[in-house]
């Protein structure tokens, strides 16, 4: 048997006291003599025996009594037979997975209900310790201390679900930094109570625990069920415009082994109902849905796919933006140039549009910044700072249409597109060839999807002639002529797009300029410039682009939602803000984060810590990541298969054994032995009160 606190055996000193009372009775007695004293002595010696024997039972109940008070305190159990059990000693911390996966329920209760429940048992065990420590996916600045069982209890009350899911190596390491701090070399033991989701406990194998600590894992025994979630969506075309029809494309993902079929999904813009679809999903399977919209302005539009899906309801809304109408910034560079300038009559009659002209030797690079489209007509030679800030626009993502001059120098142009990734550059000999007519294009292309209407499709084209000044052989044929050589391509570069005609927009190289085809081209490739609109964002990322114009080296950006406000950790590269998504841990108290729209918002000065007005520079919708939404699970014996080779870690069968803890201690602890010697105390001291009140001597 051993004693959980020893140090009350101290107690037992106390016994001297009803020993000493009895063993030394200092009252003085008094003879009395009788005349006859032959019946008297009879008498008296029957009455000294009798008090004797009562005397020292009554000192055997208070004895005893005492005895057993004092070892009922100090705690006795009977040790288990695992060396490396659980002890109430030392610090102990307290793992509760707070995630969103724990929203699923079994028999009607959810799964951090069912796990607080079992942790506030656990607190049975720990009543009289003060190094205990409750640590939640959040990782707040409250789970830094300890704390006493009582004051782990409320917290508990207070836990919510947190938007930040947490790997268990990184749980572990939390909470081996924070036990360094609180309980500098000492033995620790950790209680994690978690579903074990697959999606966001990471690779087990990686995670080796301390031979010093004692591991405790406590699963739900959580099963796969349905649930369905948004995987992504993204429009048909790079960009919408008012008063038109426009297409949604929504994929989801049904995470369960249950099919859902016909499942009403439901599109908002503007809190307004605009679309439906029904979807069918096969187990672990995918499905897609387009919904059609239109919106009667422009700027930024606040769309939801929203559908009722249960238990698991976190996911059933998905936010998302979309801007109507964004202008394309076109950059018109020109050296030689005909009569007429064919480039601003195709850009100057839409308000789509913003151009600006300029020579190629005369203008300032740093606009390439604020441009989504260069167009370089007739430009000679192409090197030195004008060869290189192009390369380095269309690499980050910008597109460039070169229309050549009538002679072009390939001395310094094929250097310039060999880089862009466009080699085999060939000046035409002098005279040029008679202009010829070009090739039917493949309609079914994409980039003439929206060009030809549908009744055209199969008609014969009236297409024009063409003169062409250099040959080159790669890139994307979107136009050839009829010798089967390239005369308008496109190619990947970077991030950006190539586009090459074959010859000048002047009368004498041919028609091109004149005809009905080159302004829907135009249009396309000026469509195709726009960045594809990142339609929305999630908490998961780690770091996100957002594209940002004008912005300044000292600027400083906030998001903003409600009342919610934050600066993230950021950092500005060209016009794109790199913005490192915030964690649980980096708000402040009261703080929350939830799916929805955010502002990104400057300041007028760049400060966004400044008392001036604030400008919202873009409108995002920021979502939680969908690595919660994978209902699949580790089971005990999966776990315990896992962590076979860690003789410190112990893996329990089912939180919902309803003696979950008594297992726990018994197994453990040992069998615990203080409520027998308090009942003991207890009857020993009524022993002692019956013994003085009915035994009479």
């Amino acid at each position: 048997m051993s004693f959980l606190y020893p140090s009350f055996l101290l107690g037992l000193l106390a016994v001297s006291v009803p020993i000493a009372i009895h063993l030394f009775n200092f009252r003085r007695t008094r003879r009395v003599y009788f005349t006859n004293v032959a019946l008297l002595k009879t008498v008296q010696t029957e009455t000294k025996s009798f008090r004797r024997l009562k005397h020292w039972l009554l000192l055997a109940a208070r004895v005893l009594f005492i005895a057993c008070l004092v070892l009922a305190f100090a705690q006795p159990f009977i040790p288990s037979k695992n060396k490396l059990g659980l002890t109430r000693q030392g610090a102990t911390s307290l793992y509760l997975d707070n995630s969103y996966s724990m929203q699923n329920e079994q028999n009607e209760k959810r799964y951090l209900d069912m796990a607080i429940g079992k942790l506030d048992e656990l607190m049975g065990l720990f009543r009289n310790a003060s190094s205990l420590q409750l640590l939640t996916n959040d990782f707040s600045a409250d789970e830094q201390t300890l704390a006493s069982a009582d004051a782990i209890r409320d917290r508990v009350t207070a836990v919510r679900f947190a938007h930040t899911p947490r790997t268990l190596e990184a749980v572990y390491r939390r909470q081996k930094n924070l036990l360094a701090t609180t309980n500098p070399g000492g033995r620790n033991q950790l209680f994690w109570f978690s579903d074990f989701q697959r999606s966001t406990a990471g690779d087990l194998g990686r995670l080796q625990f301390d031979t010093t600590d004692r591991v405790f894992l406590v699963p739900l025994d959580a099963k796969p069920t349905r649930n369905v979630y948004v995987d992504s969506v993204w429009l048909s075309t790079p960009f919408i415009r008012e008063m038109q029809n426009n297409s949604l494309n929504v994929k989801l993902s049904n995470s369960g082994r249950d099919a859902v079929r016909n499942l009403p999904i439901r599109l908002y813009l503007d809190n307004i109902q605009t679309s439906t679809a029904t979807v069918s999903l096969d187990p672990k399977g995918s499905g897609m849905a387009t919904l059609n919209f239109n919106v009667t302005s422009k700027g930024y539009h606040r769309g939801r796919i929203v559908f009722e899906d249960y238990p698991i309801t976190f996911d059933n809304e998905f936010f998302f933006v979309i801007e109507a109408s964004p202008s394309i910034r076109v950059l018109h560079l020109h050296e030689q140039k005909g009569n007429t300038d064919y480039v601003d009559a195709v850009f100057s009659n839409d308000s789509l549009f913003i151009r600006r002209s300029y020579s190629a030797r005369n203008f300032d690079v740093g606009q390439l910044k604020e441009t989504d489209l260069v167009v370089l007509e007739g430009v000679s030679q192409i090197n030195g700072t004008l060869r290189s800030e192009l390369e380095r626009f269309v690499r980050q993502g910008g597109s460039l249409a070169i229309i050549p001059p009538g002679n072009p120098d390939v001395n310094t142009y094929g250097p310039f597109l060999n880089a862009l990734g466009v080699g085999g550059v060939q000046s035409q000999a002098q005279p040029l060839p008679t202009a010829q007519p070009l090739s039917d294009p493949d309609r079914r292309s994409p980039f003439f999807r929206d060009v030809f209407q549908q009744t055209y499709q199969s008609e014969p084209l009236n297409l024009p002639n063409a003169v062409p000044v250099w040959r080159w052989s790669a890139g994307d044929r979107l136009l050839t002529l009829r010798d089967g050589n390239p005369f308008l391509t496109q190619s990947r570069a970077g991030q950006g797009y190539l586009y090459m005609l074959g010859n000048p927009l002047d009368s004498q190289y041919g028609n091109i300029a004149q005809h009905a085809l080159f302004v829907p081209v135009m249009y396309k490739i000026a469509a195709l410039s726009v960045r594809p609109q990142r339609t929305a964002y999630s908490f998961d990322e780690n770091l996100v682009s957002v594209p940002v114009r004008n912005p300044s080296e000292k600027a400083v950006y906030k998001l903003k939602k409600d009342k919610l406000e934050f600066i993230p950790v950021q950092r500005v590269v060209n016009n794109q803000l790199l913005m490192e998504m915030p964690k649980s841990n980096q708000l402040t108290s009261g703080q929350e984060i939830e799916s929805g729209y955010y502002e990104l918002q400057l300041s007028r000065d760049g400060n966004a810590g400044s008392d001036g007005p604030a400008v919202t520079e873009r409108l995002l919708a920021i979502n939680h990541g969908n690595r919660e939404s994978t209902m699949d699970f580790y089971s005990a014996a999966e776990l315990r298969q896992a962590f076979a080779n860690q003789p410190n870690v112990e893996v329990f069968d089912s939180i919902n054994d309803g003696d979950f803890v008594k297992v726990l201690e018994e197994e453990n602890l040992g069998k615990s032995l203080w409520q027998y010697f308090l009942i003991a105390a207890l009857a020993f001291l009524l022993m002692e009160i019956l013994l003085a009140r009915f035994m009479k001597g």
